[in-house]
């Protein structure tokens, strides 16, 4: 184990989360308070995840769907309103997550912490994605996210865990905001 991925990932973390959490403290506000209006209740959204170890915690994010109705599939995105879909499309819904980095539970950089009932799902070998801290954005999200079939989510994730290092996750940050923007453009058909 490299000293980058025991201590030197931590204390990157930590450093640029704290430095983040001060400097977007005042948009953390404006959408915490506009959605408490908009919502007429708590902006936040909590989900029981898996991270480090396969152990659980709470994955926190700003609030983007409504409730589902009796017998409404909770998948459907058509719960999302306009401010919703904003949310998730610039990532901003994912800014509550610097407080799960801040408490250990995550890191920048990582594989997405996925649902406690697809831990039956994964191979011996998949399990291995649980080596290290789950991520806001990984390997598989700037390869094509949520449009892999789950073998090639897998297939990065533990690409991931082989090769972590301080200049991969460097890349993996500096590429995500132009696949954010791809997606976004995609979805807009401006390109």
């Amino acid at each position: 184990m490299s000293f980058y991925s025991r201590w030197g990932k931590t204390c990157f973390d930590y450093l640029l989360s704290g430095a983040l959490v001060f400097m977007l403290m005042p948009l953390f506000f404006l959408l915490a308070f506009f959605l408490t209006l908009y919502w007429r209740g708590n902006p936040f959204y909590k989900q029981l995840r898996i991270g480090k170890g396969e152990r659980p915690f709470y994955l926190w994010k700003f609030k983007t769907m409504r409730p589902p109705r009796a017998g409404e599939d909770p998948h459907d995105e058509t719960r999302a309103p306009a401010v919703g879909r904003f949310l998730r499309y610039t990532g901003l819904d994912e800014l509550p997550q610097l407080w799960n980095i801040l408490r250990g539970e995550m890191s920048f950089v990582g594989p997405r912490p996925l649902l406690p009932e697809y831990l039956p799902l994964y191979t011996s070998l998949e399990r291995r994605r649980h080596a290290v801290k789950p991520g806001i954005t990984g390997w598989a999200q700037i390869q094509g996210g949520k449009v892999l079939a789950w073998n090639e989510k897998m297939h990065y994730d533990i690409e991931y865990v082989q090769h972590q290092s301080f200049c991969f996750d460097l890349y993996i940050l500096w590429r995500t905001p132009f696949f954010v923007l791809r997606q976004w453009m995609n979805r807009h058909e401006y390109i």
